[in-house]
């Protein structure tokens, strides 16, 4: 059996956005060696739901710490249209409802999926809250409009999202993005917040060293 690593993000999370890359590298390099897998953590729900100006003017100036240091960007849509606007509800929710779908229909494209979301919200600018916005980035999975949308409307797909956030506190993560390597029945953390490629690299390997 395979060491399985779990990917713990939330679509709404700007650090998660920047560790997009690094993540995607760490897939291209060792999803012959790893089962991957990657869950939706439920960080903006519930009380912590609302207008983006309301629930997090904050990423009006950590959005450039998220730049400067993991060399990613915010597209102008997503800053004007939805940051300076601040009237987008921001649920995560329907991004996880997304992710959930991809995951029933094309389990092997979810983790490159989970990626193309924050993609899709942070820098082209999407309503997070449209099933219809997030059809071109699941048609790039092979699943077909009438599926995805179908599915992601479905009170089960809702469940599954959900499932995903309860497990996320199962593994009491604190804060996102977090990694975690599955190995003799045990959770390791590997990551907590984000990290660069040789860092991510560097402890995977040292747990699969001990374990092996």
């Amino acid at each position: 059996m395979r060491p399985n690593l779990t990917y713990v993000y939330d679509p709404l999370c700007g650090w998660c956005y920047g560790f997009s890359a690094t993540i995607g590298k760490l897939f291209d390099n060792y999803h012959e060696k790893l089962d991957f897998e990657v869950i939706s953590g439920g960080m903006v729900i519930g009380d912590r739901e609302g207008p983006i100006g309301e629930v997090a003017p904050y990423i009006q100036d950590a959005y450039r710490q998220v730049e400067e240091r993991t060399g990613v960007v915010f597209g102008e849509a997503f800053l004007n249209d939805v940051l300076d606007d601040g009237r987008t509800y921001f649920s995560s929710l329907p991004p996880s409802r997304a992710l959930a779908t991809i995951k029933k229909h094309a389990p092997a494209e979810a983790f490159r999926f989970s990626g193309a979301i924050q993609k899709a919200i942070y820098y082209d600018g999407i309503n997070p809250n449209d099933p219809e916005a997030y059809v071109p980035y699941a048609q790039t999975t092979g699943v077909d409009p009438q599926t995805f949308l179908e599915c992601m409307k479905d009170p089960e797909t809702e469940d599954l999202a959900k499932q995903d956030f309860h497990f996320s506190r199962q593994l009491q993560v604190q804060g996102f993005p977090a990694v975690f390597v599955f190995l003799n029945n045990t959770y390791y953390l590997i990551a907590r917040g984000y990290t660069d490629y040789e860092n991510l690299e560097r402890t995977l390997n040292k747990v699969l060293e001990l374990n092996g």
